[in-house]
């Protein structure tokens, strides 16, 4: 596979930092393979539950309730959580002692097997992810799909082959801490302005995203989109076989629209692959994911009718864009996922109007009057919750009427009590979800059932 470069483990001062998801599948990695694997949470014990019992199973040694800067300098390797910020004053000490500061998927890409996929971008690399691996497994190629989906990279290790497909959603934390990291096909879907509270700038964002790229060859696949104005300044600083997506012009090699076709296009050969109608899902955005995935699973060797297959039995991914209910001739849809203000303004833009929206969360230091024209053109009523709240009152003033409510369970509630039949009520918070609940799936979650119960009591159409 490219990129293909283990390292031994055996014996080996391994420092995980964080105790979620990604750092205990680090930790269970790292310690199978023998190394002397150490945990750093800052939650107390008692907080981690059952996952301080495995780890103490594995015999990891687990330091809770703290960073402490020498356990941090005495390491051979260090593998941050994604949540971990890299500027972290421990990881700074450890990295002026010269110990190496990987994320788990430089790691995990340097025992996987086959050829891998690597896909990112600001908005729609899950839907882009989740939507390739099910046009391989329709064209019947072993395929297995993760990363910033919910499943580490590095889970994916042991069951990966010689004649596997791994298809990796990779996000910029993930991205910013590798060194050697090469996919046989990159994928970079756009760039907008995203986790800005946590980047220092959007430059210092874009040249994380460009990581996917940075150690490919003439070999490998760059998937760029040409309809996105800062993904094409980019196109310089690929090394790698160039291929392009576009819903608004030919390309020289990928896919593109044309006339309501999207067609596959590689040295002199364009090969038609489906209709735009046949797209189930909802807006351009996803009309982009659905490019970009057709000329990714057309260069891992699909067929044209694997892909057409594949695009029109695709349900959809839980969170994005989802219908949950219609109740009285309103429509629910959840999409919690919508992180950033991009991804938001992607949501609105997929219905003709009679939009009650809901916004608010964690901000990530965001723009929020971007939204203003859209919310003017299709949105009735702006529902605001979390710590946002404030900041985007402010910046959308004037553009739409806006209420407070606070919580999502009143969210859901008083929108209901305001739609009229042919609305729809949409969740799409521009924010992240870590003021009130886990995580974006968390959210999603508690929008559904909050809209689950008005449909049981009222009689209506649960999707």
């Amino acid at each position: 596979m490219a990129g293909f470069e283990p390292v031994s483990l055996e014996g080996k001062r391994v420092l995980v930092v964080g105790a979620a998801r990604t750092g205990v599948a680090a930790a269970r990695f790292c310690s199978a393979r023998g190394a002397r694997v150490t945990v750093s949470e800052i939650r107390p014990e008692p907080e981690l539950g059952e996952v301080a019992g495995e780890l103490i199973r594995l015999r990891v040694a687990l330091e809770c309730g703290g960073h402490r800067w020498q356990t941090f300098v005495d390491q051979d390797l260090i593998l941050p959580s994604p949540g971990v910020p890299a500027e972290l004053p421990e990881l700074q000490a450890a990295r002026a002692a010269g110990v190496p500061i990987w994320s788990e998927v430089e790691l995990a890409a340097r025992f996987l097997r086959g050829r891998w996929v690597g896909v990112t971008g600001s908005n729609g690399k899950t839907t882009t992810s989740v939507l390739l691996g099910h046009m391989l497994s329709v064209a019947r190629i072993s395929t297995q799909v993760g990363g910033n989906i919910g499943v580490p990279l590095i889970s994916l290790v042991e069951t990966s082959s010689e004649r596997s497909v791994t298809v990796c959603e990779l996000s910029s934390f993930q991205l910013e801490l590798t060194e050697k990291l090469r996919p046989d096909i990159g994928v970079l879907l756009n760039l907008t302005p995203d986790h800005l509270d946590r980047h220092p700038s959007f430059d210092v964002y874009i040249a994380a995203k460009m990581k996917i790229f940075s150690n490919q060859r003439p070999s490998d696949a760059a998937i760029v989109n040409a309809d996105d104005a800062a993904t094409s300044r980019t196109l310089g600083q690929i090394p790698s076989t160039l291929y392009r997506f576009s819903r608004a012009q030919p390309v020289a090699a990928g896919t593109f629209l044309d006339s309501g076709k999207i067609f596959f296009r590689r040295g002199n050969e364009v090969t038609p692959l489906l209709e735009q109608a046949e797209i189930p899902l909802r807006g351009s955005h996803n009309l982009e994911n659905v490019l970009a995935a057709a000329c990714a699973a057309r260069l891992v060797g699909a067929s044209p009718e694997s892909v057409r297959e594949g695009v029109r039995t695709f349900a959809g991914v839980e969170h994005r864009l989802e219908f949950v209910a219609e109740v009285n001739g309103v429509q629910f849809f959840n999409d919690s996922k919508a992180t950033n203000v991009d991804s938001t303004l992607k949501a609105i833009e997929a219905f003709a109007g009679g939009l009650i929206l809901i916004l608010g969360g964690k901000d990530k230091g965001s723009d929020y009057s971007v939204l203003r024209d859209a919310l003017q053109q299709r949105a009735r009523h702006v529902l605001l919750i979390g710590q946002a709240a404030e900041k985007i009152a402010r910046q959308i003033e004037g553009a739409v009427p806006a209420s407070h409510a606070e919580t999502l369970d009143r969210a859901v509630q008083l929108g209901f009590e305001m739609a009229r039949p042919g609305d729809v009520l949409l969740l799409a918070p521009a924010c992240a979800s870590f003021d009130q609940f886990e995580n974006y799936e968390h959210r999603g979650r508690v929008f559904k059932h909050e809209v689950r119960k008005i449909a049981s009591a009222r009689g209506g159409l649960a999707g």
